[in-house]
């Protein structure tokens, strides 16, 4: 039997060769990487096919599907996220993706994606924050301290400047180990008793909190002009983490907003509130900041060209090199037409 082709053998990123590669790169500079890309991808976003991820809701979460193309490139996600998997020992969030070539429709990668979504995720935040944050912003509240968090410090201080870091979550365990986590980066941690304690003096707030019901992590006295927020935890219809009072003074952002208004922080307000789409910014054809005393508001849940970003950046990244390892994974009979054939003879 004829050994398969080079375009069948794809090129695969485990979990072990992507912490490879993040470990040679550098996580700082594998951040800021990834946040310049993602801002590339967001600046030509007229040039993609977009669609709000496709759900499978279940009681204890939600399984979806995250596909985006632009003329050459298509992407796509699968992601769950379930709160309840944490008293199982098991991750919220598990991930893998897939980049494809449009011309031929053969995949170019195939990657794990629960790392990849983190720094993905936190580098989608860093973007926001470099656009729409005050250029001295040093401190930063962390709100929610479990599996994101460290990479969104480690975001904001390589791409933002961030030297001041304020942590709070309702479990002190999770607080301490990103103390733990975060011990050797030359950051200023303070580990804080309460969400109002932890806001003090912040510049930047960031809540990524994993509860599936609507919250309210920020209440509206804890909020100062000035101040940007990043609020990354909701990502399903019924979980939102600020107060409405919060969400209607500050100046909105969003990523595609039909999905926002179905996930995100919009899904309280009514239909004409306004916001902003944040490619428009970073394009300059909508004002960010527009004065230092204004409240921003990134009203971030996840879309698929960020993904799409991580995917090409790391196949730009990783191809001729031993960070990824071929599977067999497409047929490829001798004569396109006679896959019984190929079939029949390896018996």
């Amino acid at each position: 039997m004829t050994p398969p082709s080079k375009r069948a053998m794809v090129p695969f990123v485990s979990v072990a060769n992507m912490m490879r590669l993040v470990h040679h790169v550098g996580l700082p500079v594998f951040l800021a990487e990834l946040t310049q890309a993602v801002t590339d991808d967001f600046k030509r976003w007229p040039a993609f096919d977009k669609t709000p991820r496709v759900p499978a809701h279940s009681p204890g979460g939600v399984i979806e599907l995250m596909p985006t193309a632009d003329d050459t490139l298509y992407g796509f996600k699968y992601v769950n996220g379930h709160p309840k998997n944490m008293a199982e020992g098991l991750q919220t969030v598990t991930a893998f993706g897939l980049l494809a070539d449009m011309a031929s429709g053969y995949p170019l990668l195939l990657s794990e994606m629960t790392l990849l979504t983190a720094l993905r995720t936190a580098a989608t935040s860093a973007m926001a924050t470099r656009a729409l944050a005050r250029p001295d912003a040093r401190t930063m509240a962390m709100i929610g301290n479990g599996a994101q968090s460290e990479f969104q410090i480690i975001a904001l201080q390589a791409v933002c400047g961030i030297t001041d870091v304020r942590l709070f979550d309702v479990d002190p365990a999770a607080t301490a180990k990103v103390m733990a986590n975060l011990r050797d980066t030359g950051l200023n941690l303070t580990a804080c008793t309460s969400a109002q304690d932890a806001v003090l003096g912040a510049d930047v707030i960031t809540t990524a909190t994993a509860d599936k019901r609507n919250q309210q992590v920020l209440t509206d006295n804890m909020v100062g002009a000035g101040v940007h927020i990043n609020a990354i935890g909701g990502d399903c219809p019924g979980k939102t983490e600020l107060h409405r009072d919060i969400v209607a003074r500050a100046d909105m952002f969003v990523e595609f907003p039909d999905q926002t208004r179905i996930e995100g922080e919009l899904q309280q307000m009514p239909l004409d509130h306004p916001y902003t789409e944040l490619w428009q910014v970073l394009t300059g054809q909508a004002p960010g900041r527009s004065r230092p005393d204004q409240i921003t508001l990134f009203d971030g849940v996840g879309f698929a060209i960020e993904d799409f970003s991580a995917l090409r950046y790391v196949y730009d990244r990783a191809r001729g090199t031993d960070y990824v390892e071929n599977l067999d994974f497409i047929a490829d009979p001798d004569d396109p037409r006679d896959l019984f054939g190929m079939l029949a003879r390896a018996a």
